[in-house]
């Protein structure tokens, strides 16, 4: 049996999956995710997950609260790991009329994937790593792991409305995620943690 790792840049799926219009998939059990995209004799070694904790915001206050909810029903998966990266505050002003605004933009998930996916390499995790990503920024690990590592496959899983040939290019395939495959990997309504605590889809998931 080939292992497998797969990656998941959790932005660049959740904003696919808004993109799309398929906030109802937003519920997703990355393990069972994971699962559904391997190949007849592959098996699953781990599945690792970046994320960033997002910050208040005014037009949608409750979203840390949605992701909170989301993140501790994650935390009950086997074999995922919840790596986090950080929202960098940026000043924008404007140049016509002086106006100031912060902006904020989410750091180190393409950094943490490219440590995460070279180290699983050199210490022979995987015989095979998928990418559930669109980020061009991850060519050059591909490219340099298919290089240091010729025996080893990178798969690239497009989430929904993205794509990058740059990406597909360096890679030993790439194929998009299907909406068939999205909606068997959904968590039920309710989770249960181990101490009988249950968490509840957020409102609007639906």
């Amino acid at each position: 049996m080939q292992r497998v790792i797969v990656y998941i840049d959790g932005f660049n799926l959740y904003y696919g999956l808004r993109a799309a219009g398929l906030q109802r998939y937003y519920w997703l059990d990355l393990r069972r995710l994971a699962e559904n995209l391997l190949r007849p004799g592959q098996t699953l070694a781990a599945a690792r997950y970046f994320s960033a904790r997002v910050l208040p915001d005014s037009t949608n206050p409750n979203k840390p609260a949605r992701q909170q909810t989301y993140l501790d029903a994650l935390e009950t998966l086997p074999d995922l790991r919840i790596h986090y990266g950080y929202f960098l505050p940026k000043p924008r002003s404007c140049a016509a009329c002086g106006a100031q605004w912060t902006t904020y933009e989410e750091k180190m998930t393409d950094v943490n994937i490219a440590v995460e996916l070279l180290g699983d390499a050199q210490d022979d995790a995987f015989d095979t790593a998928v990418i559930v990503s669109a980020d061009s920024d991850l060519a050059g690990p591909v490219r340099r792991i298919r290089q240091r590592h010729p025996r080893k496959k990178v798969v690239i899983a497009f989430p929904p409305k993205r794509r990058s040939f740059r990406l597909a290019e360096e890679a030993t395939a790439a194929f998009p995620i299907w909406r068939k495959t999205l909606s068997d990997s959904v968590f039920p309504d309710r989770v249960v943690k181990a101490d009988g605590h249950v968490i509840s889809r957020p409102t609007g998931w639906a």
